[in-house]
């Protein structure tokens, strides 16, 4: 290779911390517009594609496996509702997925409503936001985002003549739309300047946008604000939430001019939400009740809760969405989501899947009166499957299964296992493997890991993966504490002053990989993405040795200095998850895991870093302080650094480039085992 390994300019800058005065000779790079900021990137980039040109042998083998597996011409079974079918698919040689409908299944590709492939059009990057039709299915409301900044620009098309209408709402949130019962009126969510969902607009169909409404506006900076129509179609709820607490507000969707009702005022460290059943709404929360339970209340006073589903201990409730006569509730339990029907009686029915771990979620469901439900569900080695229960006579059948070209799928097997933590702690492992894969200490391992949030990462199927798995790999899903597999408590055990355990518990998982004979402990890598990436981070910082290759995608590893600038975007809504480091004992506790602050010179494994240009959960100077301070403190540690100059945190939007991507990225794991 004879790129030239690229150097930041250092310049003096101290932080005032309360824990001390720090040195950050980086601090310049948050500044998009200094030359040398572009400049810095611009060479980063050169060092990657170069340091990748001279892997291009395994990115074509990968990327031509991945073609070859997926189908490329699919469709999603078709959704009946209100007269229509819909489905969306994909074709060979375009990037994005074409959505349309039609007045029977087998017709569903007939009427295209959006062609994501003709709007992405002189764009390097396309998101499609809302689509929500209305409920005289004449219009839809679409959104998108076109440079991965995440401001959505919010259009009104009507679905016969194809035609957008001149009722163009620039820079909206991706917080939802809700038509009213006529559809006269559409409600959408707007940002504040730190790309806070903060305001709910009210716009009247035909009129110009500048005498649009605003009904709701949450000054507290740590509060998102959403907006949805019920399934019924007879309410609109207007939900703010911040990482601790929420608080609903409602408006009967006949009735888009009345005042809002607040359902219960915010409380600190009470969450809820609703949905309508009926005569009633059911309220999922955790007032008294760490895991949550089931409350009932009238639809005319919606303050008075009373008891439905008691509280199990250990039993999250996720999710609790009702029909008109049964509801469907999600649990996390021991590390595993579980479906149930639940009847107006109370007596439930939880539905059985699959035997080894898997992801079962409530698929799209858009009718309120129907005898069954559609779910997804798949597994490290079932791809996404589509299925239709029937409540009547409680069987599972399938409807489509995403079909995987030129590969036996029986050929792997997965399983559940358990490290030990530190403290004892018992931390849920999935692994999958290739059956020939043998069990004696000798695999690479791929350990990808998350952990924050109370997000529950279930096992997930991947075309890509396989790639790995078929060159002997064994690839291991993490849930350390800070996710919330395990109950709310495993939250609560990996954030504010207990978030070292997230670090420490996926550590102590690789020794369990690495003791227990699955793998090879000198052949490890460690995957992890946005906050995953500060887990990545904080593991290699702490145990250096413990890996031989590390992948931070957007990485959030520039912790104290981030949490200490409320200007910076979703600053103060994350303090509730971090705490704030401006004070103690914060500043000393989030100081002693912050990869940024804890590079020292030691060697590090070889290390793939990303970021996206325009990424406003995770911004770009974060992951490029970090690799400058890396490339200075231990210059021998192999790093190498993508910078997406066009897109934000989910990096490229279209599906070959992100095959592409994905590519790369497993071409580097394998470069760290040669």
């Amino acid at each position: 290779m004879t790129s030239t390994i690229p150097v930041a300019p250092r310049r003096p800058h101290t932080w005032v911390r309360p824990s001390g005065n720090v040195e950050d000779p980086y601090a310049w790079l948050l500044q998009k517009d200094d030359s040398e900021t572009l400049t810095y990137l611009a060479d980063e980039n050169t060092f990657c594609n170069q340091w990748f040109t001279d892997r291009t042998n395994d990115i074509d083998e990968i990327f031509t496996t991945i073609k070859a597996r997926i189908q490329e011409d699919d469709a999603s079974h078709p959704v009946s509702h209100a007269g229509w079918w819909y489905t969306s698919r994909t074709e060979t040689g375009k990037s994005y997925a074409i959505h349309s409908r039609g007045r029977a299944a087998a017709t569903a590709t007939e009427n295209v409503l959006i062609d994501e492939n003709v709007e992405a059009v002189g764009h390097d990057y396309f998101s499609l936001g809302a689509f929500e039709v209305s409920n005289n299915t004449r219009l839809l409301a679409w959104s998108s985002d076109t440079d991965g900044g995440e401001y959505f620009t919010l259009r009104i098309r009507d679905t016969e003549t194809n035609i957008d209408s001149s009722d163009i709402i620039s820079e909206t949130a991706f917080g939802g739309v809700a038509w009213s019962t006529n559809d006269d009126w559409l409600f959408y969510v707007t940002p504040d300047e730190q790309m806070r969902p903060w305001q709910v607009w009210r716009h009247q169909i035909g009129t110009p946008v500048s005498d649009d409404v605003m009904i709701f506006e949450d000054a507290d900076e740590r509060f998102f604000v959403g907006v949805a129509a019920t399934r019924s179609g007879e309410w609109i709820t207007i939900e703010s939430a911040s990482k601790t607490s929420s608080e609903t507000w409602i408006l009967n969707a006949s009735t888009p001019t009345a005042s809002l009702t607040c359902v219960a005022p915010r409380e600190e460290n009470v969450e809820y939400t609703i949905d309508h059943w009926g005569d009633a709404f059911a309220i999922t929360t955790n007032r008294d009740a760490v895991d949550f339970c089931v409350m009932t209340a009238s639809t005319t006073s919606p303050s008075v809760w009373k008891p439905f589903l008691p509280h199990v201990e250990g039993e999250r409730i996720t999710q609790f969405e009702c029909f008109q006569t049964f509801a469907v509730m999600q649990r996390w339990f021991k590390g595993q989501q579980i479906i149930s029907i639940v009847r107006r009686n109370g007596s439930q029915a939880p539905l059985f899947i699959l035997a080894e771990p898997h992801e079962v979620e409530l698929d799209a469901n858009p009718d309120f009166d129907i005898d069954g439900i559609r779910l997804s569900y798949q597994s490290l080695t079932k791809p996404h499957t589509t299925a239709w229960y029937s409540c009547e006579s409680n069987e599972l059948t399938t409807l489509k299964q995403v079909q995987v070209n030129n590969c036996d799928l029986t050929q792997y097997v997965s399983e559940r296992t358990w490290a030990t933590a530190e403290d004892g702690a018992l931390i849920p492992v999935d692994i999958v493997r290739h059956r020939d894969t043998p069990m004696n200490g000798t695999a690479p391992a791929m350990v990808y890991v998350y952990g924050a949030y109370e997000i529950s990462v279930a096992p997930w199927f991947s075309v890509a993966r396989l790639s790995l798995l078929d060159r002997g790999w064994v690839w291991a899903l993490a849930h350390p504490r800070g996710g919330g597999e395990m109950g709310r408590d495993w939250y609560l055990q990996g954030r504010l002053l207990q978030k070292r355990n997230t670090f420490l518990d996926t550590i102590s998982v690789a020794n369990h990989l690495s003791s227990s004979n699955i793998c090879d402990g000198k052949k490890m890598v460690v995957r992890g993405a946005s906050a995953g990436g500060l887990t990545v981070g904080a593991c290699i910082t702490t145990a250096p040795h413990r890996f031989v290759g590390a992948i931070a995608e957007v990485p959030f590893v520039d912790v104290v200095s981030t949490m200490s600038d409320p200007t910076l975007p979703l600053t103060v809504t994350e303090w509730e998850e971090w705490g704030d480091p401006r004070e103690e004992p914060y500043a000393s506790y989030i100081a002693s895991y912050s990869p940024y602050d804890n590079t020292t010179s030691v060697q590090y494994p070889q290390l793939y870093v990303t970021a996206g240009l325009n990424d406003p959960r995770v911004s770009y100077h974060e992951p490029a302080k970090w690799v400058a301070r890396i490339r200075h403190d231990s210059p021998s540690t192999t790093v190498v650094f993508k910078c997406d100059m066009g897109a934000g945190h989910g990096g490229p939007s279209g599906r070959y480039d992100q095959w592409r991507d994905e590519a790369q990225t497993l071409s580097f794991a394998i470069d760290c085992i040669k």
